[in-house]
């Protein structure tokens, strides 16, 4: 009886090592890019300016010969201890993509976070960072994402980043008036937010649409896929001056969602 039980046991193991590991859903899609996007945090390694993505393995490793010759062909985009930031989020087949301070191209510039007026310059616009450029990193899973979480690809992105130390994001939310840090603990917009603000609160729109109204320029961020619900964050100049939410067809034509029952 012991060999009959044995050879059930091993197959049981072998179904459990062959059964496929659990994709990543829609959902967890969104969770991810909205976790990171817009996130700081700390550089624990010097990071290069690259064209091309910075490979990163699941266990932290990277090329270091690599990392060095991109330095050398195009400079730092941040040094260790620098404060960098998130900027955009892109899951392929069988990795993760991060535009660290708007990618190559970006990096802050002399004129950001300046306000000119009667008095002089000042700074503006909440956070920044004192990282001199921008790079992407790629974390390679070599294999179709499997279902996780933001705060698991943080975990795995320790040794080149640091989430953890978030203290001028939190210490920024902390300025703001309640109303706005209620709405970016809720993860929705509310009209008086900027645009720093609304990426806080709801992460990357799916498009930006621009338009002239009466001599006024809009431009609306749209969150939400057709069919279903679908919100338009209108902003004039810096600021959100309205939140509308509806509804959107196959066709793309939206209506305003019914109200509760009477």
């Amino acid at each position: 009886m012991r060999a009959p039980a044995a050879a059930l046991a091993l197959a049981v193991l072998l179904a459990a090592a062959l059964r496929p590991e659990e994709k990543l859903t829609p959902e967890e899609r969104v969770e991810i890019i909205r976790g990171l996007t817009a996130e700081f945090a700390t550089a624990k390694v010097p990071l290069p300016r690259s064209k091309k993505p910075l490979a990163v393995e699941l266990d932290g490793k990277f090329d270091r010969a690599v990392w060095d010759m991109a330095q050398k062909e195009h400079g730092p985009a941040a040094r260790q201890g620098d404060l960098v930031q998130v900027t955009k989020v892109t899951i392929g087949g069988d990795r993760l993509v991060l535009d660290i301070n708007g990618g190559f191209k970006g990096g802050r510039k002399w004129y950001q976070n300046i306000e000119v007026g009667m008095g002089g310059t000042r700074p503006v616009g909440g956070p920044y960072t004192s990282a001199p450029g921008g790079t992407t990193l790629a974390l390679l899973f070599h294999k179709p994402l499997p279902a996780m979480k933001a705060s698991e690809i943080k975990k795995l992105l320790a040794p080149v980043l640091d989430f953890e130390k978030r203290s001028v994001t939190e210490q920024y939310v902390e300025t703001l008036p309640a109303p706005i840090q209620k709405a970016i603990q809720e993860q929705r917009a509310v009209e008086g937010m900027d645009r720093e603000q609304v990426l806080l609160a709801m992460g990357k729109p799916r498009t930006k649409v621009r338009e002239t109204k009466d001599g006024e320029e809009l431009e609306d961020w749209i969150y939400g896929t057709p069919p279903g619900r679908v919100i338009f964050v209108t902003f004039r100049g810096s600021k959100v001056v309205r939140v509308k939410e509806a509804y959107a067809g196959l066709g793309g034509e939206t209506v305003t969602p019914p109200g509760p029952p009477i």
